[in-house]
Order: structure tokens, then sequence, then C-alpha cells
């Protein structure tokens, strides 16, 4: 399992912000450090893949099956979650939300769409397809310059105490995101992006801890997601690499 897999989860977040009353504090992001000679765009990236574990580690992996939990500390409210994903596009993730229902999203390579209590099912079109076109890459950490055409080095900041190589990211015909690259692990450790959603457009922070080797990739076994009404967490406590997954997984489910 990579990074990329998790960022997934982001078409779910408009139906999870009908359950949010108050908004909770973001992470700590602190005012940016001293101008230093900056690497360029091509040196960070680079730094990026041998810390994940190399080109030819990445490439290896076609498919990955990723268990764990989804974690609402303001709403007191938790679930399984469970993460499907395969080379070369296609992805689902399920959560079972106790006090609110099962939420579900997937991508199958065509077709995106996300279910849930609140919203229905429901197919993605325009942004929100081409925003989930982009994040189901399988092999996204390898091709970001081909996924944002343009790449920026705008400066050097601080997210909570890790000093970072923060990247303006553009692709073609949607909005700019921003990551920011820890300057000494070379792991991406935060993205920003804004996101299209039933509710209007929103400002998404997602943060990636704990990275541990799976099959010789790091992956970040604990993403904190955060927008201005709703912010939690996602624990992976299992990951399988090149298995099996029936296509049906990906495919959106038949209208009741």
């Amino acid at each position: 399992m990579k990074q990329t897999l998790m960022i997934t989860l982001l078409c779910l977040i408009a139906s999870l912000s009908a359950i949010a009353q108050n908004a909770p504090q973001k992470p700590d992001t602190k005012p940016p450090a001293a101008t230093d000679a900056m690497p360029s765009v091509d040196q960070i990236l680079d730094k990026y893949v041998q810390a994940l574990g190399g080109k030819a580690a990445i490439e290896k992996q076609t498919s990955t099956v990723a268990t764990g939990t989804f974690e609402l500390p303001a709403m007191s409210m938790s679930g399984p979650l469970e993460v499907y994903s395969k080379a070369p596009n296609k992805n689902a993730v399920i959560i079972n939300i106790g006090g609110f229902g099962l939420v579900q999203s997937g991508f199958n390579g065509t077709v995106a769409w996300s279910q849930d209590p609140q919203s229905g099912l429901r197919e993605l079109t325009a942004s929100e397809l081409a925003d989930t076109k982009r994040d189901s890459e399988f092999h996204r950490d390898i091709k970001l310059k081909q996924l944002f055409p343009k790449m920026i080095v705008t400066g050097k900041e601080k997210v909570a105490e890790r000093d970072v190589y923060v990247i303006e990211a553009i692709p073609t015909g949607g909005k700019p995101e921003k990551m920011y690259f820890d300057t000494q692990t070379g792991l991406l450790i935060r993205r920003d992006a804004d996101r299209d959603g039933p509710q209007g457009s929103a400002h998404v922070e997602t943060y990636f801890e704990d990275y541990k080797d799976v099959g010789g990739v790091k992956a970040p076994f604990t993403i904190k997601i955060v927008r201005p009404e709703i912010s939690f967490t996602l624990k992976i406590t299992d990951v399988k690499v090149n298995v099996p997954i029936d296509e049906a997984k990906f495919n959106k489910p038949a209208a009741q």
C-alpha cells in the first residue's frame, strides 16, 4: 500500500461532513522557516521516490488490500475501514461508521461513485471525476509530473516540528494543490487540496504519518484528514500486497 491509496478517501469527505457539528482545531502549521537554497522539483520528487523504496519496488506492486479503523473523535464515532486498490487506476473504499451507517466509494477506471446514508448513491462527474482519476492512479508516486504538468517549489516551511519543502502542483484543467515533503526523510507528510462536492468546494488538508515498510515500499499507517467543519483519522492495521481483487468491487452498485 502507498499513501496514494488513502487519498481516494477524500471523495468521502462531503458525505461525512453532514454529521459534523463543530469545527475542530487544525494540526499546527508554523510560519515559514528561514530561507535556504531550495532544491529543484526533480530533486525533491526523486528523493521522495527513493524514500518510499525506489521506482522498481513501487512498480512491482499491482494491488493492495488495506484494513484498519476510521475515527471521528469529535462525534465519538468509529468503525472498520477497508481500502482496495488495483493497477492501473481502480479503487474502492468501505467504512462502516457506528451511528451513521455504511459509507462507500469506488472507481473502476471509468465511472466514479459514492454512497452513504446522507446522500445516497451518486455518480461523480465534472471536477469530482477529474480529481478521482488523478487520485486513483495506482503508481501515482512515480507519475506526479505527468499528473501535474506544472510544479513549482514555493519555499521551506514547518509542519508541526518538521521542516518541509513545499511544492505547488497544478494539474491540467484542475485546481492547484500543495505538497509538503519532509526535508530530512524526503517523505510526503501533508497535502492540501480544494475539492468540490454536493455541498460546494472545501479546503482539505491531509496529513500522512507513521510510515512503515509494506512489501519493500513505505506507506503511511496513520492518515489525518482536516477541513473546516470536520476532522477524522484513518489508522491502518494490515496491508496485503499483490493479492487478487474481484473487479466487481470497483463497480457502481445497482440502484435500489
